[in-house]
């Protein structure tokens, strides 16, 4: 997908997104929005929609109390991300591999690789299961292998910002959870009442708790948001390419990326939270505490609509237009977050917004990730459990990243006076500690 350059003789160029949408339409504040908002819709991915999912049917509201967790570990992280990618012109590879070795960047780079190969190919199945809820004699090969194409066609050839501008209105089909989570969401007593964690320290507790915070902080966010924030850098002429040249950077623009972060993950915390209500709402509270088809998780949504006939048929859709479009805007991410770390690894050329000629080596990441990916789909796994399997992945994988991304926003020689605040190194160092001690707790209790 390659990158409009961006004309900055807009006089509302500069302007907040908040101005944006005081001053003008839902697109316009939409058209506005950066990576930030993109990794924000790309967290609630189908693995995300899935883990949620199986956390309300399983547990009920008890795990709501994460989203208030979740949401300023988010922001705090990503903003890291951005804030390294944003002033240093750098992918996030590319600085572990200057400021440490090639003996860390390799295993990083490969361990990424692995589960976001992985997480591709749930994804795929869970698309192509979404599909078959609607059209039941559709083969799954061929919804596969017609998803694989267009991503990849669509990856090489479309121009980035047309891409994107699409799939941001196809991501607001998540906004069908939160109706119904208004509708099912039961007494407003008990959901404040979970604000109080409730923990229990069963394997089934501990593998779901390291689930949403694999699936809600996953390692392909962080080097996507990296590089992303880089590229804006080539887009707006202030480098000629990725890690070509140190940007200059105002401090309008760093205001304007904390705004933009911050939208994002907020919107991806409240569709987590109203998933969770809803799934909790419809499937916990009805006794199906175990999801394990596709068919059983659009069911979550039959309340919005139970007023219409074919009610099951019409959350049906309505589920398979959400993981879709999230799937097409995640996927693209996941295989471009690999090829972006690799490029950053071995020294290619690499960015969204140049042609397939001109960075082979990095396309051919993107085009090698999603055919492994589809290959995973022809498993005999269940598309549900390969999600949530996933995200359990992703958190394993998270944690030495996340100990690295530390450092590097505590680092005085890459981002000079901009580094981590006290609140900052808190909130991440905090979060580093929780991960670990989780996955930890979790490969115990298979152990004990």
């Amino acid at each position: 997908m390659r990158q409009k350059k961006k004309n900055n003789s807009n006089p509302n160029s500069n302007l907040s997104p908040f101005h944006k949408l005081r001053s003008g339409s839902l697109s316009q504040l939409l058209k506005s929005l950066g990576p930030g908002v993109i990794t924000g819709a790309a967290d609630d991915d189908p693995s995300g929609i899935a883990t949620y999912s199986q956390a309300g049917a399983k547990f009920g509201l008890g795990m709501l109390w994460m989203t208030l967790f979740l949401l300023p570990t988010m922001i705090a992280i990503q903003e890291m991300c951005a804030r390294i990618g944003l002033l240093s012109g750098n992918g996030l590879a590319a600085l572990i591999k200057k400021k440490y070795s090639t003996k860390i960047v390799y295993p990083i780079s490969s361990l990424l690789l692995i589960a976001n190969t992985i997480n591709i190919g749930a994804d795929l199945g869970a698309m192509s299961a979404s599909v078959r809820i609607i059209f039941p004699d559709v083969p799954l090969v061929v919804t596969s292998v017609l998803f694989s194409a267009f991503i990849i066609i669509a990856e090489i050839f479309i121009p980035y910002h047309k891409y994107v501008r699409v799939l941001k209105y196809l991501v607001l089909s998540l906004f069908a959870y939160v109706i119904t989570a208004v509708i099912v969401g039961g007494n407003i007593n008990q959901i404040i009442f979970t604000i109080i964690p409730s923990i229990s320290f069963s394997s089934e507790y501990a593998i779901m708790f390291v689930a949403v915070i694999g699936t809600t902080i996953s390692p392909y966010l962080l080097f996507w948001q990296t590089s992303e924030e880089a590229e804006e850098d080539v887009a707006k002429h202030k480098i000629k390419e990725i890690g070509k040249g140190k940007p200059k950077v105002s401090p309008k623009e760093i205001m304007l990326m904390k705004e933009d972060i911050g939208i994002g993950m907020f919107f991806s915390q409240f569709i987590m939270w109203s998933i969770i209500i809803t799934s909790a709402g419809s499937l916990y509270f009805a006794g199906i505490t175990d999801i394990q088809t596709a068919d059983q998780a659009a069911s979550s949504l039959e309340p919005l609509v139970k007023s219409f006939p074919n009610s099951g048929q019409i959350a049906k859709v309505i589920f398979a237009f959400g993981i879709i479009g999230t799937g097409l805007l995640a996927i693209p991410v996941l295989s471009a977050s690999s090829a972006f770390a690799l490029s950053d690894t071995f020294g290619w050329k690499e960015g969204l917004e140049k042609k397939f000629s001109q960075a082979k080596s990095f396309y051919s990441v993107i085009i090698a990730s999603t055919l492994i990916g589809l290959w995973i789909t022809f498993s005999h796994i269940s598309p549900i459990q390969a999600l949530i399997l996933a995200a359990v992945i992703n958190a394993v994988v998270t944690v030495p990243i996340l100990f690295i991304v530390m450092r590097l926003a505590n680092d005085r020689k890459i981002l000079e006076d901009k580094i981590n605040s006290r609140f900052s190194n808190i909130i991440g160092w905090l979060t580093f500690a929780i991960m670990t001690v989780s996955v930890i707790v979790m490969f115990l209790s298979f152990i004990i």
